[in-house]
């Protein structure tokens, strides 16, 4: 889109800026210059000491505020004068620490490009979308960190997108039939279709990757009429449409929780529409507790809606895995993964809190469903079945036994099943390779750490994201060393790398770090999965033993 008009990358440095004095011409970052407009960034410095060009918090779509809320996004198709890209704009609508920047006007981009390009032809562009369940984190550099990957020769993306109701209302009717969110996205790759070229990318050599919401992202991107050719490869980390239920056309049930938090009519929505539309962004975002139904559970809460036509451009017309199943998807090569150990955690907050633990155990039949991500209407023989398999039938306590059994639990039935359901529609009807790992490697830090020595237990959600990007909120940077840790940054965004810029992950001539690795693709017949540990290595049938069953539950024609 757009690319024959688009600009030769410029890099003007300070002192050949024409700035208002000599102190802004020796402190100016870089400057670009798109078709869109001209992006002043800032410079930063890789983990290896690469010096990189970083354009952060540029506005890819007009404020989603007043008018515009609960709408698709608005593009900007050009600027006027020169655009601060220096700091990153402010996380969508969210819980947040106090005095971290949150705003609604957070529809922001970030581009980091190598200030040297090694290779005389434009780079491959690895497009990131966050993780964070629909209602929580951001594109930002202290959560999506660029230094890691700019050792290698990308442009690395990042973006925000909104959440929860204000990304992800769906009232079923012409006001607000869903998925903005998803359309945000699609916005963001439009503009990086229109621009990238500018920054030193290849705009057909785009990879889009994301984990867990961000995951679930990608592989609906591959299914939406909006995203024709806006990408080329796509990596899905722990998050998967593909689980017990088919896609809803709307989420009553959101909407009605929405009303009732934000004390709007909950029999009518169009009154419901226009109560929430002029109220303060603080006070819908900042109703998420009144979301979940027991503890912090359900953990996902927004998801696609299959949109009526109402004239408006859709995002999902149709079932995800009818277009897959069907040859409508547009396939590309795909990595596909899941960590050891997902949501184990969970099972401490469980069974260390008597609150909860309590009624799991003696309404497990009212529980299970949300806790489990289960359809509400189901039954007692299949929630008996799944209590047996976990937890062997049993009570549960605060042991060892049971804390193994509800985690993988807890595990299995929201991330690791729909992955493992992805990988098999994938291997069996894209026309492209498909690569599937598990995570299993443990270092010095893990999203989740025992309370008492601080130290990671396994690998859990999000595990794989410490060692691709640095995530400065929480962990410090990971040095150059001969530890684990190091290697293994070493070989992630090699994989990253090579599957960008090849369509295929396995070793390369400029990626030694891979050298002893050989990855096989997946097929229906040959179910091949590498296992990232401190070694890796190649196995078949992820799981499968556990999985098994949930396929008896939820059958499906793969």
């Amino acid at each position: 889109m757009f690319t024959g008009a688009l600009l030769a990358f410029v890099c003007i440095l300070g002192t050949t800026t024409v700035a208002a004095d000599d102190a802004v011409k020796k402190n100016a970052g870089p400057l670009t210059v798109t078709p869109s407009g001209q992006f002043r960034g800032s410079w930063m410095e890789s983990r290896r000491g690469r010096r990189f060009q970083a354009y952060r918090g540029i506005r890819y779509a007009e404020p989603p505020v007043g008018e515009l809320r609960f709408q698709p996004p608005k593009p900007i198709l050009t600027y006027s004068g020169e655009v601060d890209a220096t700091e990153d704009g402010p996380a969508c609508p969210q819980h947040a620490p106090p005095g971290y920047p949150v705003d609604e006007d957070c529809l922001t981009i970030n581009v980091y490009t190598p200030h040297n390009n090694s290779s005389s032809k434009p780079l491959p562009v690895i497009f990131f979308i966050h993780a964070g369940g629909f209602y929580s984190m951001s594109g930002r550099s202290d959560i999506a960190g660029p230094h890691y990957l700019l050792d290698r020769d990308v442009v690395l993306v990042t973006i925000n997108y909104r959440l929860a109701s204000l990304g992800f209302l769906s009232l079923g009717n012409k006001l607000a039939p869903g998925n903005n969110g998803f359309k945000d996205q699609v916005m963001a790759l439009r503009w990086v279709q229109r621009n990238i070229a500018s920054f030193g990318g290849d705009p057909h050599l785009v990879t889009i990757a994301g984990c867990s919401a961000g995951s679930l992202s990608v592989m609906l991107h591959m299914i939406s009429p909006m995203t024709k050719g806006l990408f080329h490869r796509g990596i899905s980390m722990s998050g998967s449409p593909f689980a017990k239920a088919l896609i809803p056309a709307v989420q009553s049930d959101l909407a009605l929780k929405q009303a009732r938090v934000s004390h709007c009519p909950e029999d009518n929505t169009t009154a419901l529409y226009h109560c929430l539309k002029p109220k303060p962004w603080k006070e819908v975002s900042g109703s998420l507790l009144g979301f979940y139904e027991f503890g912090y559970d359900p953990l996902r809460l927004w998801h696609p809606v299959i949109e009526k036509d109402f004239g408006q451009e859709r995002y999902l017309v149709e079932e995800p895995m009818d277009s897959l199943r069907e040859g409508r998807a547009r396939t590309v090569p795909y990595i596909v993964s899941q960590t050891s150990d997902e949501f184990f955690w969970k099972a401490f907050t469980i069974l260390k809190n008597k609150t909860l633990l309590d009624p799991m155990n003696s309404e497990w039949n009212r529980i299970a469903p949300i806790s489990f991500i289960l359809p509400r209407n189901e039954t007692s023989d299949r929630l008996a079945r799944i209590k047996q398999a976990y937890l062997g039938g049993h009570k549960l306590v605060n042991d060892e036994t049971s804390t193994r059994g509800l985690g993988k639990l807890y595990g299995d039935s929201i991330t690791g099943f729909p992955v493992h359901r992805l990988a098999n529609l994938m291997c069996r009807h894209s026309k492209h390779p498909v690569y599937y790992y598990e995570f299993a490697y443990v270092g010095n830090h893990s999203h989740y750490e025992d309370s008492t020595t601080k130290k990671p237990l396994y690998a859990a959600h999000h595990d794989d994201l410490i060692y691709l990007f640095s995530l400065s909120y929480r962990y410090p940077m990971i040095d150059v060393s001969d530890s684990h840790d190091s290697k293994m940054v070493d070989k992630m965004t090699a994989i990253w790398y090579n599957f960008a810029r090849y369509g295929d992950p396995n070793p390369r001539d400029d990626t030694p770090e891979l050298s002893s690795v050989t990855w096989p693709t997946m097929k229906p017949g040959q179910r091949n999965y590498l296992r990232l540990g401190q070694e890796f290595s190649v196995h078949q049938n992820l799981s499968e033993d556990r999985f098994k069953l949930w396929d008896e539950l939820y059958p499906i024609v793969y």
